[in-house]
C-alpha cells in the first residue's frame, strides 16, 4: 500500500474485519481467522492518532458483535414484540455499547504509541486484553464472544489448561500485533509469537484422571418459546416432559433450564408425585423455580430421587432477562419478559449420584469460569460440568453453536466433561477435551442417552484461577501500558 487509506475507507476496512472475526466463531471452526481479522485491525490502527483509533475500534467492534450477537432481534421483536427496527436497534446500541471497550483500548494504544514495532506490538496486545477483561466483568460482565472463544481447536487450544480464555486472548492479540509489525519490517515480534505456538504444542495436557463411568439422559423437550408460559397449552407441555422423564434410560435424567415454567409450589402435587416416582428409578434434576413471594424466585435446578435434598440456584443473573437494571423499569415491563425479576441463588455444593459429582450451570452462567473455579478444585472438587439452559428465545442459527463452544472452552480449561441438557439445543457432550461426543439434532424432541467419564484432579490454571481469579491477567495487562507509560515518558 503506497499511503495510509482514507478516513472512511479505512473505517469501512476495519468494519470488514470485524465480520471476518465473527466468521472465527462457531459454527465454524475457521480459528485462524480471528488473529488474521485483528492483525489488520492492529495494521490499521497503528499509525492513527487516538481518535481515529477509537473510530477504527468502534467500527471494528460494532460489525464483530452486531453480527455475532443479531440473534437478540428475534427475542425482542418476535418474544418482546418490539416493532422490528426498534428491536435492530436495540441490537444495534448494545454492539455500540460493548464495541466502546475496544475503541478506548485503541485510542489508549494510540497514546501509548512506541517508536519500536515490537514495543508498539506488545502495547497493543495489552490494551486488547483491557478491554476483553473488562467487558467480562464490568456491569455483570457480557464476554459472548471474547476472543479466545475462537481456539478451542487450533494451534491456541493447547494453552487452555494453563492459561485459560484470556490468556488466550491474550495470546492470540500479541500475534495478530506482532504480525501487523511485520508491515513495518520488524520480524522479531512474529518470531518470538511463533516459538509461543511452538510452544504450545509441546506443553503437557493431561491433568486429570477417570473418576469412572455415569450413564446419562440428557432432555431436549424441544417447546416454542411462545407456547412455554402460555397457560392454555402449559398441561400438554409438562405431559410430554412427564414422558420424556419416564423413558429416560441413564443413571441420571437432566431436563434444560425452567423447563417447569412456574415456580414449584404451583405445580400440581399429583403430577410432582409422577416426577418423583420416575426419580426414585433414576435421580432426576429438573429445572424449575424455586421461592416464595417474599424473598423472590430463583431459577434452580431441583434434585429428586439422589437421597439429601439439592437444589441449586442461578447465581450470575442476565440483565434485563432476569433483573431489572436501575432505570430500565419500563423497558423491561414493555417486553413483557415473564420471571423478568429473580432473586440470586446461593452457592451449592455438587449433586452426588452413581459415583459422580456434578456442578450444575444454569443458562450463559458457563462464560464465568473465574465463578465455579472452586468446584473443580480439592478434594470434594466435580467430575462433570452440566449447563441447562434455554436458547428458544433467540432461533437456532449460530447461538447455539456458539454456547456450545463456551462450553467447550470450559472443559479445555479444567478437563471435565461437559454434559448440556437445552430446550431446542445445543443439547450434546463433550469429552474433558471438548471433543464433542454426541449432540440432538436443532429444534427436535428427544432423548441424548450417553455414557460420560468423570475426571478428577486440577489442571494449572484451575488452580492459579482458583487462588488469584483473574487477577494476573489484570496486572499483566496493566504492567504491559505501565511500561509503555514509562518508556514514552523516557523517549
Amino acid at each position: 500500500m503506497r499511503g495510509p487509506m482514507s478516513g472512511r475507507m479505512a473505517l469501512l476496512a476495519a468494519a470488514a474485519a470485524g465480520l471476518l472475526h465473527t466468521a472465527a466463531f462457531a459454527p465454524t471452526e475457521a480459528w485462524w481467522l480471528q488473529p488474521l481479522a485483528l492483525a489488520w485491525l492492529a495494521h490499521l490502527s497503528f499509525t492513527a492518532g487516538p481518535r481515529r483509533a477509537a473510530a477504527l475500534g468502534l467500527a471494528f467492534g460494532t460489525a464483530w458483535l452486531g453480527s455475532g450477537l443479531w440473534w437478540l432481534h428475534i427475542s425482542l421483536h418476535q418474544f418482546g414484540h418490539l416493532p422490528w427496527l426498534l428491536a435492530a436497534l436495540a441490537v444495534l446500541l448494545l454492539a455500540l455499547f460493548l464495541a466502546s471497550y475496544y475503541a478506548a483500548a485503541l485510542a489508549l494504544a494510540a497514546r501509548l504509541r512506541q517508536r519500536s514495532p515490537a514495543w508498539q506490538a506488545l502495547t497493543w496486545a495489552a490494551c486488547w486484553l483491557l478491554a476483553e477483561l473488562a467487558r467480562a466483568t464490568l456491569f455483570t460482565g457480557f464476554p459472548w464472544l471474547a476472543s479466545g472463544y475462537a481456539h478451542t481447536t487450533g494451534l491456541l487450544a493447547d494453552w487452555a489448561p494453563w492459561i485459560g480464555v484470556y490468556g488466550i486472548t491474550a495470546l492470540a492479540a500479541a500475534a495478530a500485533a506482532a504480525f501487523a509489525a511485520l508491515g513495518r519490517h520488524a520480524w522479531q515480534p512474529a518470531a518470538v509469537v511463533l516459538a509461543l505456538l511452538g510452544l504450545g504444542q509441546l506443553l503437557p495436557q493431561d491433568f486429570t484422571q477417570s473418576a469412572g463411568l455415569i450413564q446419562v439422559s440428557l432432555l431436549q423437550p424441544n417447546v416454542p418459546q411462545d407456547r412455554k408460559f402460555d397457560r392454555e397449552l402449559m398441561d400438554e407441555n409438562l405431559e410430554r416432559l412427564a414422558r420424556l422423564v419416564e423413558a429416560a434410560r441413564g443413571r441420571l435424567v437432566v431436563t434444560p433450564e425452567s423447563v417447569v415454567p412456574l415456580p414449584l409450589a404451583y405445580l400440581d402435587p399429583d403430577y410432582l408425585a409422577r416426577l418423583q416416582r420416575a426419580a426414585a428409578r433414576r435421580p432426576l434434576l429438573l429445572g424449575t423455580f424455586l421461592g416464595n413471594d417474599r424473598d423472590g424466585y430463583v431459577n434452580s435446578l431441583l434434585g429428586l430421587g439422589g437421597g439429601a435434598p439439592y437444589s441449586y440456584g442461578k447465581r450470575h443473573l442476565l440483565p434485563f432477562g432476569e433483573f431489572i437494571p436501575p432505570g430500565f423499569d419500563w423497558f423491561v415491563r414493555a417486553l413483557g419478559i415473564p420471571m423478568d425479576s429473580q432473586a440470586r441463588g446461593q452457592h451449592q455444593q455438587a449433586f452426588a449420584v452413581a459415583g459422580q459429582r456434578l456442578r450444575p450451570l444454569i443458562c450463559y452462567e458457563d462464560l464465568f469460569g473465574e465463578d465455579f473455579v472452586d468446584s473443580v478444585v480439592g478434594p470434594e472438587a466435580a467430575t462433570v460440568l452440566v449447563n441447562v439452559s434455554n436458547l428458544a428465545w433467540f432461533g437456532t442459527l449460530m447461538v447455539q453453536d456458539q454456547h456450545l463452544q463456551f462450553s467447550q472452552m470450559r472443559a479445555l480449561e479444567f478437563q471435565r466433561p461437559f454434559i448440556r441438557s437445552t430446550n431446542t439445543g445445543a443439547t450434546a457432550v463433550l469429552d474433558h477435551h471438548g471433543r464433542e461426543l454426541a449432540r440432538l439434532p436443532a429444534a427436535t424432541e428427544a432423548l441424548l442417552e450417553a455414557t460420560v467419564e468423570g475426571r478428577r484432579g486440577s489442571t494449572p490454571y484451575a488452580r492459579w484461577l482458583a487462588a488469584c481469579g483473574l487477577a494476573p491477567l489484570w496486572l499483566l495487562s496493566l504492567a504491559g501500558l505501565a511500561l509503555a507509560w514509562w518508556r514514552r515518558r523516557g523517549a
